[in-house]
């Protein structure tokens, strides 16, 4: 399809905008614009008349390529105050990213509609517990070793991938549920995510991809992905200000609700209704 220069400008920004949004959205409720920017990407390639059968491995490599710069930025951030667990990020890093490059590879040879059904359901979830899940919730005082450990790392790379998010929606609660403050928890899982983002999006750069939007390399949309990470750098200082300055807990309802509505409409997408 040849890129129309009127539409690559709306474009633009729309991409402007959704990273705009993903930013404030980090800022404000401490969780990565991944779960945003699929379905945010998705909706808008699909509207500018790229929707092919492999539109959603555009939609999450390119998520995933964001996340490597924001988590980066974040992990910086947090280590200035000591709140990075960096026990935890060694020992579980080589398994979650090989549960990532398996994700990826599993990823490639799904339509985008399975794809798009795998995400809505795993959405559900992920807005079910951000909106009622509770931070007294435990599981037991120290984080799963041995054999648990070894079954539980590669799946949250492996689901972290089908999805196009970073380590935030499944290490926080994992985190949590096992003794691990959630501030700690928070400044670790940027960490996961940079594990799961940097090793997927180098494989993702070699997954061919059929009538992908235009400036496309592999999986990873170049344009999307330049316009997003600057806009997200500059509005997540925003949200975090916003944070202080209100009561975080009804948004995080609100956002739960929000989530729960994209993840159920792309499931819809997926069945055909």
């Amino acid at each position: 399809m040849t890129a129309d220069p009127w539409l690559l400008a709306q474009m633009a920004a729309t991409l402007l905008v959704i990273g705009a949004f993903a930013g404030v959205v980090a800022g404000l409720l401490g969780v990565g614009g991944g779960i945003v920017l699929v379905p945010a990407f998705f909706y808008t390639f699909s509207a500018m008349g790229y929707g092919s059968a492999q539109l959603m491995q555009v939609c999450l490599a390119t998520s995933l390529a964001t996340i490597i710069v924001t988590s980066a930025r974040s992990v910086q951030s947090h280590n200035r105050k000591g709140a990075v667990d960096w026990d935890i990020l060694r020992g579980w890093a080589a398994w979650i990213g090989a549960g990532a490059v398996v994700g990826v590879l599993v990823a490639a040879s799904l339509r985008s509609v399975v794809l798009q059904g795998i995400f809505g359901v795993l959405g559900m979830f992920i807005g079910l517990y951000f909106g009622f899940g509770r931070n007294s919730w435990q599981l037991g005082t120290a984080m799963p070793g041995g054999i648990k450990k070894l079954v539980t790392a590669p799946v949250i790379g492996f689901l972290s991938v089908l999805m196009g998010i970073g380590g935030g929606s499944f290490g926080v609660p994992l985190m949590t549920l096992h003794g691990v403050a959630i501030h700690r928890a928070v400044a670790t899982a940027a960490g996961f995510g940079i594990i799961i983002a940097l090793p997927s999006v180098l494989t993702f750069l070699l997954v061919p991809v059929v009538d992908a939007p235009p400036f496309t390399i592999g999986a990873v949309n170049l344009p999307a992905f330049a316009l997003v990470v600057a806009m997200t750098l500059i509005t997540a200082p925003m949200g975090a200000k916003l944070a202080h300055a209100m009561d975080p807990k009804p948004l995080k309802r609100v956002f739960a609700v929000f989530i729960m509505v994209m993840a159920l409409n792309m499931l819809r997408k997926s069945l055909g209704f």
